[in-house]
């Protein structure tokens, strides 16, 4: 079986409705994996997915911030949500498609503005999210599971517009860098997206903060595909829609998209 999976932080499922219902008309990814839904579960608009084909859903939902949600047109059946570095917080939800394949979907935390746990408690809280990940993972390895979501962590210096300039913003330092990696290695993961799009500059999020966000293209990727190493090698097609950050009142991210052939 061939299907497409995106995962996109949308920045308010309800707000953002219109957006999310264009991307499953004009793309029509089979899996779409939304995070920051900023929603309770039961006012997710899923009756508008529903009627494009979007059937079957698993959903965390928190009022006003967090939330994450998988829309599949694939059968599919929720296969837990963990309460990672236990915050409380709608961060991951899984779902287990009819070919048996587990979607894991997660909102890392994003960190506050400081880099240093001692004076920032959110970036604590990031970096304890992250080693509850790893922990989870090297207890019981995944087989033939995705992991997609917004994980707030631009990894490699070509992740970034200017890799010198932020080793010392959150989403790119170090100390960052090294909990992620010891998440992917934990889970025998691979960078799905990287595979496909080995070299070059490749972005996912750019700053409401910026006049023109395009032309000054100080980006980062913070959203990410991966898949288990039983099955990385069935992916292909990997992209990322920029122009979706362009449209009318846009999420400041933008969709990663790959597809799998099993």
């Amino acid at each position: 079986m061939s299907f497409t999976l995106a995962t996109w932080n949308i920045n308010s499922v309800r707000l953002r409705e219109g957006l999310v219902a264009r991307l499953m008309r004009e793309e029509a990814p089979d899996v779409l994996c939304l995070q920051e839904c900023k929603s309770p579960v039961e006012s997710i608009p899923f009756e508008s997915f529903r009627v494009l084909g979007y059937e079957h859903m698993v959903a965390r939902g928190q009022k006003g911030y967090n939330g994450v949600a998988i829309f599949s047109k694939i059968p599919m059946e929720e296969a837990g949500a963990g309460d990672y570095a236990n915050l409380g917080h709608a961060r991951h939800v899984a779902g287990r498609l009819a070919n048996g394949v587990t979607v894991h979907n997660f909102y890392v935390p994003a960190g506050g503005d400081v880099p240093d746990r001692e004076v920032n408690e959110k970036f604590g809280q990031k970096l304890d999210y992250l080693t509850h990940m790893r922990d989870e993972f090297a207890a019981k390895a995944p087989e033939r599971a995705i992991l997609v979501g917004d994980l707030n962590i631009a990894p490699r210096e070509d992740d970034v517009w200017s890799h010198k300039q932020l080793l010392k913003i959150v989403s790119h330092t170090p100390i960052e860098v090294e909990h992620l990696d010891a998440v992917m290695k934990a889970g025998n993961w691979v960078d799905v997206t990287r595979q496909d799009i080995p070299e070059g500059l490749l972005y996912s999020w750019w700053s409401y903060r910026a006049k023109d966000w395009s032309a000054a293209d100080k980006g980062r990727r913070l959203d990410h595909i991966w898949a288990t190493a039983d099955i990385a090698g069935a992916a292909s097609g990997s992209r990322i829609l920029r122009d979706v950050r362009g449209w009318e009142q846009p999420s400041d991210h933008a969709p990663v998209f790959a597809t799998f052939d099993l």
